[in-house]
């Protein structure tokens, strides 16, 4: 096995029952893959090598009990470490850990362990203790443990906080958006009611407006017909100017009957035959008459003048 990186050379060479040792090899990294092919390791040491972090599949090796990271630079454990969860026996001491990952409250069956000369955290400082005896660090490894799964809880509980306050907020968005729909429904239907309204009207004043027009123009109508018939003359009956005008036309008829008989027994030989010679007479007696009534006529307004 080379020193730095661990790997070359077979760690069944450093195996010892169960125990493998590597501390004092000088590594930067952790050989997880030759590791991982050893389950019968399930004690390891890494003691007094240069690792300053542990790779996130270092997790992967779920068969480790015991476990030796002291005098390292580790300034940090992997997140998921409490996969580790048949670790019994855990040793950080001098290293450069500030906290541990809230996963270290998984490991349940924990019950040894150092964090000495570290910076820890002051708290965490605090709930460690010392471990210079047996059961100093039985009591650390209670006291951590308890002490990470309330911060776990602690945190699961904000998470859930957080959670519900997300559903919350989703929730309250969720009706902020349904009202607001509403509202938009009820904006969209108040218009739609307001335009029918407003075309309702509209219709209205142009029937009003319609049937003004045809009033004025009843009125206007009756108003030029009146002078018309007052000023124009009282028509006859029809029937009564029909009668007028058939005698008038009987009477020129005969007119024009004697016209010819009297042009006939004047002009012709007819004038001889005895209802000529009546014809004739009469002609003269009418003539003679008219004269007559000319003639006195003339008198009556000789004498008056």
């Amino acid at each position: 096995m080379s020193r730095g990186s661990g790997k070359g050379l077979s760690l069944k060479d450093k195996l010892d029952g169960n125990e493998l040792d590597l501390s004092l090899c000088d590594l930067n990294e952790v050989p997880v893959r030759e590791l991982a092919a050893l389950p019968k390791a399930t004690v390891l040491d890494l003691s007094c090598n240069n690792l300053i972090s542990l790779p996130s599949d270092f997790c992967s090796l779920m068969h480790l009990v015991k476990l030796d990271l002291s005098k390292n630079r580790l300034q940090q454990l992997p997140l998921d470490f409490g996969r580790l969860i048949n670790l019994q026996h855990l040793d950080l001491l001098n290293n450069r850990l500030v906290t541990l990952p809230v996963s270290f409250a998984q490991l349940k069956n924990l019950k040894w362990l150092d964090l000495k000369d570290n910076p820890l955290d002051p708290i965490l400082a605090k709930v460690a203790g010392d471990c210079l005896d047996e059961k100093q660090c039985k009591q650390a490894a209670v006291k951590v443990l308890q002490h990470m799964k309330a911060i776990q809880s602690e945190q699961d509980r904000q998470r859930q906080q957080k959670l519900q306050a997300e559903r919350e907020m989703e929730k309250k968005r969720e009706a902020e958006q349904r009202a607001k729909e509403a509202q938009e429904r009820e904006l969209r239907k108040r218009e739609k009611a307001e335009e029918k309204e407003r075309r309702r009207r509209e219709y209205d004043a142009q029937k009003a407006a319609k049937q003004e027009m045809e009033k004025k123009s009843k009125k206007e109508t009756v108003h030029t017909r009146k002078p018309a018939s007052s000023s124009r003359p009282p028509q006859r009956p029809r029937h009564k100017l029909s009668w007028s005008r058939s005698v008038l036309r009987v009477l020129l008829f005969v007119l024009f009957c004697i016209l010819c008989a009297l042009a006939a027994c004047k002009l012709t030989e007819l004038q001889h035959q005895p209802l000529c010679v009546s014809v004739n007479t009469l002609y003269e007696d009418v003539v003679a008459a008219l004269q007559n009534h000319k003639t006195l006529q003339n008198m009556l307004q000789h004498n008056s003048k």
